[in-house]
């Protein structure tokens, strides 16, 4: 079965994933990820964020009008147009920053993966342009044959909520991660971290 992975260390900001994305008919031209810099005033370093469709999506619980459904194959579609009220309640809830209004059309949209490609077999279109690797649609015996020094995580903490998803993140394997604990790596140093002014 084929899934998504996401492996923030192999992005190298080309953007093509954003632009292979407005060109969805869905989309009305407006593309659905959001390429993010990971330290922006010590590294050039970007990571594409989309969607990770969470098993228990915190944007459609709290949608006071209903507006946000997901798939039962997993995958958390964006607002439908009929019912969303451009409240904001899910862009602020959810926890990864994905969701966004988009005011010119008083509707959230967000990556749906693609589902009128992925529901039928194809990838994704981010996916299926990004060179370097960093956005993948595949089989997991694929990934972990191709990069055999990393593993594929779908848990995440945030504080003392935890959440699975559907997207997977791509993660040293060496290290002694079970979930990704968001909250605790905000309080750690960026790596590279220096005064540029400390040896003058």
């Amino acid at each position: 079965m084929n899934e998504f992975f996401v492996d923030p260390n192999r992005c190298i900001g080309c953007q093509s994933c954003v632009a292979a994305c407005s060109e969805c008919d869905t989309h009305r031209g407006t593309s659905m990820i959001h390429l993010q810099y990971v330290d922006r005033p010590i590294s050039v370093q970007t990571v594409p964020v989309v969607c990770m469709h969470c098993d228990s999506p915190t944007c459609a619980e709290v949608c006071p009008a209903d507006a946000i459904k997901r798939t039962g194959d997993g995958v958390v579609q964006t607002a439908r147009k009929p019912r969303c009220i451009a409240c904001n309640n899910c862009v602020l809830a959810c926890p990864f920053g994905v969701p966004k209004m988009q005011a010119e059309f008083s509707l959230m949209m967000k990556c749906d993966m693609c589902y009128d490609r992925t529901s039928v077999g194809l990838k994704p279109m981010c996916a299926s342009v990004c060179p370097s690797g960093a956005l993948y649609f595949g089989t997991r015996e694929e990934i972990e044959h191709s990069r055999p020094r990393s593993e594929p995580l779908n848990t995440f903490k945030f504080g003392r909520q935890t959440i699975t998803t559907k997207v997977y993140m791509m993660v040293p394997k060496d290290g002694p991660v079970q979930n990704l604990d968001v909250l605790s790596a905000m309080d750690e140093d960026p790596v590279g971290l220096h005064d540029p002014f400390e040896n003058l």
